[in-house]
C-alpha cells in the first residue's frame, strides 16, 4: 500500500505559555500544501520486525528514532499482533524546515497501517495516537485547513481556502532545531498582543501582512537573517502575504498576480520547493 503524506505552513504561530509538562500553549491555523514524500508498507512474513529503507533526501538519525517507526511500535504495543512490515520512505519535504514533514510521515503511517491491517481504529483514536508521537502529528490525522490551540491537537476545521492565489515555497536549505528555536523564543517579546488568529484569516489576505505573526520570526531572524532576507524578497516581488512557517526556515509567498509570481519563482529559483 502506497500513501503519499502531505507538508502543512502556519497561518500565524503564536506562542502562548509554557506548560508543566513541558509542552508550549500555542495559538496558529495549520493549512495543507501538496509537497509530498511517498511511503510504501507491505507485509514482509520473512521478518520478525519492522524494518525500513530510505531515499530521496538523506534522513539523518537512526531508524528507531523515525518516526514512521515509532508509529508501528506505538500501535504494535496495543495491538502486538500487528504483522511485520517493510517501510520505504522516499523523502521530499526537507527536515528541521517547519513544514511538518516527519510528523506527516508519522500521521500517515498510522492510517496506513490502520487501513492495510483493517484495525477498526476511529479518528478521534489516530488523533490520539498521534499525539503520543508529536505535537504536529494530529492536524495530519484531519488534513484540512484548521485552528489549532493547545499544544496543537485541539482542533478546529476552517472555512478557508486559497484556491485562485499561487503559494511560492521557498527553502534555503538551514535546519533548525525546534528546541533550540523555543529557547530563543523565550528570549524574545512579542511585537504586539496575540490576535484572533480566526478572525484574521477570514479578513482579505491583503491585511495578513499587517495582523497574522508567526512568533518565531523574532527569535529567529536575528541569527539567521537570510530568512529574513527570504520574506523580505517575497514581498519585493509582490506577494500578498509572506511568512515563515513553523519554527523555519521555509518561508512561504501568496500571489495573486501571475506574472509577479513567474518572477518571483525565477528569482528563487535554486530554493524553490513549489
Amino acid at each position: 500500500m502506497l500513501v503519499f503524506p502531505n507538508c502543512k505552513i502556519n497561518l500565524g504561530l503564536q506562542i502562548l505559555s509554557k506548560r508543566e509538562d513541558g509542552y508550549h500553549n500555542l495559538e496558529t491555523v495549520f493549512y495543507p500544501v501538496p509537497l509530498r514524500d511517498a511511503l510504501e508498507v507491505i507485509q514482509n512474513n520473512s521478518s520478525r520486525d519492522i524494518q525500513l529503507t530510505t531515499s530521496g533526501i538523506l534522513v539523518q538519525g537512526s531508524s528507531d528514532s523515525n518516526l514512521c517507526i515509532k508509529a508501528y511500535r506505538l500501535l504494535q504495543n496495543d495491538i502486538p499482533q500487528l504483522p511485520p512490515v517493510q517501510m520505504h520512505l522516499h523523502k521530499a519535504i526537507p527536515m528541521g524546515a517547519g513544514l511538518g514533514g516527519g510528523s506527516a510521515d508519522g500521521a500517515f503511517t498510522l492510517q496506513l497501517l490502520n487501513n492495510k491491517f483493517q484495525l477498526g481504529l476511529s479518528q478521534s483514536q489516530l488523533i490520539q495516537y498521534a499525539l503520543q508521537l508529536g505535537s504536529d502529528c494530529p492536524f495530519f490525522i484531519l488534513n484540512q485547513p484548521c485552528h489549532a490551540s493547545g499544544r496543537g491537537e485541539i482542533m478546529s476545521p476552517v472555512q478557508l481556502s486559497l484556491a485562485g492565489y499561487h503559494l511560492l515555497l521557498i527553502n534555503p536549505g538551514i535546519h533548525i532545531n525546534t528546541g533550540w528555536a523555543f529557547s530563543e523564543l523565550a528570549k524574545t517579546k512579542p511585537k504586539q498582543e496575540a490576535q484572533i488568529l480566526e478572525t484574521i484569516i477570514h479578513q482579505p489576505i491583503t491585511a495578513w501582512k499587517q495582523y497574522l505573526v508567526n512568533d518565531f520570526e523574532n527569535a529567529i531572524f536575528p541569527h539567521y537573517p537570510e530568512i529574513e532576507s527570504i520574506k523580505n524578497n517575497l514581498y519585493h516581488c509582490g506577494a500578498l502575504y509572506a511568512s515563515m512557517s513553523g519554527s523555519g526556515s521555509s518561508v512561504y509567498g501568496i500571489f495573486k498576480n501571475k506574472i509577479e509570481i513567474k518572477l518571483a519563482e525565477k528569482y528563487f529559483s535554486r530554493w524553490l520547493l513549489l
